[in-house]
């Protein structure tokens, strides 16, 4: 079982990277500034989620790491993005 720590932020520094496991067993990475409101948008609740997730859902949080910056965060998303599947799972259970 991955524990993953929720965390909501409204402030413009703290950004995170995440990574959503879907209904189909892929994987979904992505940053932002506000976990909870992202996740909802993900999911349907709210308009603005990524069309990757929109025939995926439902969609659950596996992974969420801070940054200190957006473009931070953008760099690490790249790198998450680069990596196999089993690099990102085996980034999920670290």
């Amino acid at each position: 079982m991955v524990k993953v720590f929720f965390m909501t932020t409204n402030d413009q520094n703290n950004w995170l990277i995440y990574i959503l496991e879907c209904c189909d067993g892929s994987l979904y990475c992505g940053i932002t500034n506000n976990l909870e409101r992202r996740l909802k948008q993900h999911l349907g609740e709210l308009k603005g989620g990524a069309k990757y997730t929109l025939s995926r859902r439902p969609c659950h949080l596996v992974y969420q790491e801070k940054s200190s910056s957006r473009k931070e965060a953008l760099i690490r998303e790249l790198e998450v993005k680069k990596m196999s599947k089993s690099q990102k799972r085996k980034l999920i259970e670290s």
